[in-house]
């Protein structure tokens, strides 16, 4: 892999993570105060998913495949 995609990769990855940790924050607060907007809830928590799921797929993209 060149290293301008390997280093873009990483920079996708941090931004990812990032988001992810600031959804579980602001869910976090969401949760504590009530009332508290259950769609609003519903739709953070899917965001968080969804970025779970391209943190798991850039972190594959950036293993090196190996020749068994």
């Amino acid at each position: 892999m060149p290293k301008d995609e390997s280093n873009n990769l990483r920079r996708q990855l941090e931004a990812a993570r990032t988001e992810h940790r600031d959804l579980d924050d602001v869910l976090h607060r969401l949760t504590e105060q009530p009332p508290m907007d259950q769609l609003q809830v519903r739709r953070l928590k899917k965001r968080k998913l969804r970025l779970k799921d391209t943190i798991a797929h850039l972190e594959s993209k950036l293993i090196p495949d190996l020749d068994a």
